[in-house]
């Protein structure tokens, strides 16, 4: 990657519209949450101390790199925090992920306003793309868990410990969806539930991509972490799922090999 401006096969990129950039902008997002949650063993090693200053990019097609930052001045984007590499076996590591995950989110809304500022972004079009990104929780958010914590906050405690209780609870379509399907409810009643389910659980977030609870969608929760993750997120499939006694999603699953060696 050259610059972090250039895309897939080495073309320019270059969103013009707020929904455009709003698209790069989701893909750099889900990039970069991949390399700090589900591929964060293979970002800790990439970011060795010993070698020289390192940048972490979220590309357009949804995948991360490890790179020199650009040879050009000035770049043809902005550049991610240069240097992350160094501060990896000085602090926690939980910390370390904590602390790119902030330089990760100031990279993303630079490299969105660049090009609303490239492109003549009218006041009305920043603060559309604003709210557009606003809505969506920060990368620091998911990696730390906050975004989780904010929605639990909202949800009723009651809802979580009837999660629980079943068995193999932490295996579900999505919180609370398969017990709903296996209720037969008359017509007005299931519309109430429907609407009662989308409030408890449509701000459920995904601890991989940080995307909404969907109804439609398999989900699976940690046991350690107690996080949700969408099954395509996390490479599970319903049917794999209904033989795993106790999920450890891949950060918990990670952190204990580390312990173990």
């Amino acid at each position: 990657m050259e610059g972090g401006g250039v895309g897939v096969g080495g073309e320019e990129y270059n969103p013009r519209s707020v929904d455009d950039v709003f698209r790069d902008f989701k893909a750099r997002r889900a990039a970069l949450i991949k390399a700090l949650t589900t591929d964060v063993e293979e970002f800790y090693q990439q970011c060795d101390p010993e070698k020289e200053n390192l940048c972490l990019y979220g590309l357009p097609n949804e995948e991360w790199e490890v790179n020199l930052p650009a040879e050009e001045v000035p770049p043809e984007l902005p550049e991610p925090a240069l240097g992350i590499n160094f501060a990896r076996d000085g602090m926690q590591e939980k910390d370390w992920l904590s602390l790119v995950a902030v330089h990760s989110d100031s990279w993303l809304l630079s490299v969105a306003f660049y090009f609303g500022a490239r492109f003549g972004f009218d006041k009305s079009h920043r603060k559309r793309l604003f709210n557009m990104i606003n809505d969506l929780p920060t990368i620091y958010e998911v990696v730390t868990g906050a975004a989780k914590k904010q929605q639990r906050e909202k949800s009723s405690i009651s809802s979580h410990s009837g999660k629980k209780s079943k068995s193999n609870s932490k295996v579900q379509r999505a919180p609370d969806y398969q017990e709903k399907l296996t209720k037969l409810q008359p017509k007005d009643e299931e519309e109430g539930l429907d609407e009662q389910d989308e409030e408890e659980h449509g701000e459920t977030l995904c601890g991989a991509c940080g995307e909404n609870y969907a109804s439609d969608e398999f989900w699976i929760c940690c046991d350690l972490c107690e996080k949700w993750f969408h099954g395509k997120c996390v490479k599970i499939t319903p049917a794999r799922a209904e033989h795993i006694k106790q999920y450890k999603c891949p950060a918990c699953s990670n952190k204990r090999a580390r312990v173990d060696i």
